[in-house]
């Protein structure tokens, strides 16, 4: 079991890598000129939310990354995509608020994503509690079989935080392609050439849940990898 650690263990951290490596130079390649548009991601924001008649719906900068609360009704940028007019502060503003149009429309899968993030997340210190407490339950209990359970039940807690990343990709890619890009072809809001790139940019967005989905499989296996020492 060691030996299978030791050699699945680099190989699922170059996995996790290359999918964020990627995720970030597509972001960083387009955020050059950062005024190659009028208007600054908030501004296109705001105006596709108005142009959708969710004038509710407030644009507020962000220092937590780029994302739509449906509890607050708020499109939330980056500070980058908040004040830039780059490619990629406009695709991701439109992004955010194929969000809020898909809240808007009652779109099921984006309120059980909600749901089941905020599990993922409570799943995620559940699991990190119990496999700190392995050692303590063992020594306490005498016996392995306590502590063989709740090695199980924080591994079942961690990896539901891989399937929830994995289950929100529809949403991400309804996001995208029949959300935002559509309003951007629409508008005519960005240069001809631009929007192949814009695709790019919308894939990047969504493949970040797949390098979270990783990073939490990376994870497990570190917990493994520790346990077994």
């Amino acid at each position: 079991m060691t030996r299978l650690l030791l050699f699945l263990l680099p190989i699922l951290m170059l996995a996790v890598w290359l999918p964020g490596w990627w995720v970030r130079r597509t972001m960083q390649r387009y955020s050059e000129p950062a005024d190659r548009y009028y208007g600054s991601g908030s501004m296109l924001a705001r105006l596709l939310l108005d142009k959708q008649g969710l004038k509710d719906v407030a644009v507020e900068l962000s220092e937590i990354g780029d994302h739509y609360d449906p509890q607050a009704r708020a499109v939330r940028l980056s500070p980058n995509n908040f004040h830039q007019r780059s490619l990629t502060a406009i695709t991701v503003a439109a992004h955010e608020v194929g969000h809020a149009v898909q809240h808007a429309n009652g779109y099921a899968p984006l309120a059980m994503r909600e749901h089941l993030v905020r599990m993922a997340m409570l799943g995620q210190r559940l699991g990190a509690m119990m496999m700190v407490a392995v050692p303590f339950i063992t020594v306490i209990a005498r016996h392995p079989a306590p502590g063989l359970m709740f090695v199980v039940a924080g591994l079942l807690s961690m990896g539901l935080a891989a399937l929830v990343h994995l289950v929100t990709l529809p949403t991400e890619f309804d996001a995208s392609f029949r959300r935002a890009m559509p309003m951007l072809e629409s508008g005519d809001y960005l240069h001809r050439d631009d929007y192949p790139h814009a695709r790019r940019i919308l894939e990047a967005a969504a493949l970040t849940y797949v390098a979270q989905s990783l990073m939490a499989l990376l994870n497990i296996a570190a917990w493994m990898r520790f346990l077994r020492r």
